[in-house]
């Protein structure tokens, strides 16, 4: 499993969205997001997501230079269509219109819909708290990716469908950012590439049986991924459902439906910036924000804690440790990276 500084990821991801037809800054953007992921230890938002839109820019699936096309506008709402371009600039591009409504008027509202794959939601949450903003992040798959089963049920009838929310604070912003499942889609797939079986109470079999084989999934037929809740799986499953219908509803993309192939292709998505300066004021929002996190920091702790996290904490921790020992690229993944960099005449990392 070979082992490298972000920096030479980041330059190679580059090289390979630029050789793949994306202008330099674009591709500088995803190339920095994905890098970014695996810095904080998401792996299945990271680098290893390269070959995969490499190969939809190759097939015509995602467009290397789509525009933003804006579809409705008002003071507090921009209804957008990315065209399938890449899902990192075109969100980027979103919320860049929205911090401006949202200034003027405290709250503003975004979608998109025929959206690359957006990447990892707490990424803007981290900008906006960088604004002094609070932010309300969904997306589901634009019909396609319904991997996630039904309490009860035997095969998958919606997306993952991830949830964010960012709070800032005078130091580090709390970041909420999970999906609606058991395990991201994509952690399953970094299971299969390492060739290690998942952890139990992720998946089940065609037949609803509990598995540990991410190939699994992949069969055919194939299994699903199983709502976050446990015995109470209800709960995840109804919050899946619920961010499934708002964001294929309100963007004018798509809910999960059979129409759609089960391969995920990429987003629709709903994005709310909040301004605590036209609400109770950014002061006060900064000063309860700060007052309640050190509240909880210092819970006592049970035998075996050694601290008490928040969200936010972990994906911290992970990138100061990956930024100083380097970031460790899974075998199989990286046989998907050489494969490509190879068909596009990219030089590899020779360190």
């Amino acid at each position: 499993m070979p082992t490298y500084p972000a920096a030479t990821l980041t330059a190679l991801a580059r090289s390979l969205f630029e050789a793949a037809g994306v202008p330099a800054a674009d591709a500088a953007t995803v190339a920095t997001s994905l890098v970014d992921a695996n810095l904080c230890g998401h792996d299945s938002h990271g680098v290893m997501r390269a070959p995969q839109y490499v190969d939809f820019l190759r097939k015509g699936t995602y467009k290397a230079d789509a525009a933003l096309t804006v579809l409705s506008e008002t003071p507090a709402v921009l209804a957008a269509d990315a065209n399938w371009g890449l899902g990192q600039p075109q969100t980027y591009r979103l919320l860049g219109r929205l911090v401006p409504k949202a200034r003027a008027i405290g709250v503003a509202a975004g979608t998109l819909r025929n959206c690359g794959h957006v990447g990892r939601l707490g990424e803007y949450a981290e900008f906006a708290a960088r604004e002094k903003m609070a932010l309300f992040a969904a997306v589901n798959s634009h019909g396609a990716g319904r991997r996630v089963s039904p309490p009860g049920g035997t095969e998958g009838r919606i997306g993952t469908n991830p949830l964010c929310m960012g709070a800032p604070t005078s130091a580090a912003p709390v970041v909420l950012d999970f999906g609606t499942s058991a395990a991201a889609e994509g952690k399953v797939r970094v299971q299969l590439q390492k060739k290690e079986p998942c952890p139990e109470g992720w998946l089940i079999d065609a037949a609803g049986n509990p598995t540990t084989d991410p190939a699994a999934l992949y069969a055919e037929p194939g299994g699903s991924l199983v709502p976050f809740g446990g015995a109470q799986a209800y709960k995840g499953f109804g919050l899946g459902l619920l961010l499934d219908l708002f964001c294929g509803g309100l963007s004018g993309g798509a809910c999960s439906s059979p129409k759609y192939p089960l391969a995920g292709q990429g987003n629709a998505a709903v994005f709310v910036l909040f301004d605590p300066a036209r609400f109770g004021g950014t002061d006060h929002f900064l000063c309860e924000t700060d007052g309640l996190t050190e509240y909880v920091r210092t819970c006592p702790t049970a035998a075996g804690a050694s601290a008490i996290t928040l969200p936010g904490d972990p994906e911290r921790a992970a990138k100061a440790k990956r930024l100083a020992d380097g970031i460790a690229v899974p075998d199989g993944t990286w046989e998907l990276i050489t494969k490509t960099a190879r068909e596009l005449n990219v030089s590899l990392p020779t360190g």
